[in-house]
């Protein structure tokens, strides 16, 4: 299987930094391995979007889209589950 480029929208990189050093490691092992594997079991496609998923780590979410015709994943959010869906996708 193809590996997928991993891009990164400049605010998920911000709310990424926000974090402490344990979870921004943990994300990234679990983002990382989305280039190889997209669509985990954990993971959710988000309603009322065509190709929005989200993947679960511990209380965090990644929410990211997946261009299958050009083998792309650009994470969109990076946040605590309580914040995450608040403000709109795009």
């Amino acid at each position: 299987m193809a590996l997928y480029e991993l891009r990164w929208k400049e605010s998920a990189k911000k709310e990424l930094k926000g974090l402490d050093k344990p979870m921004i490691k943990r994300l990234l092992e679990n983002i990382t391995q989305l280039a190889e594997n997209p669509r985990p079991v954990a993971c959710k496609k988000l309603q009322g979007a065509d190709n929005l998923y989200r993947v679960r780590v511990a209380d965090y979410r990644v929410v990211y889209s997946i261009d299958d015709n050009v083998l792309i994943i650009e994470i969109i959010r990076v946040g605590h589950r309580r914040k995450i869906y608040q403000r709109k996708f795009g």
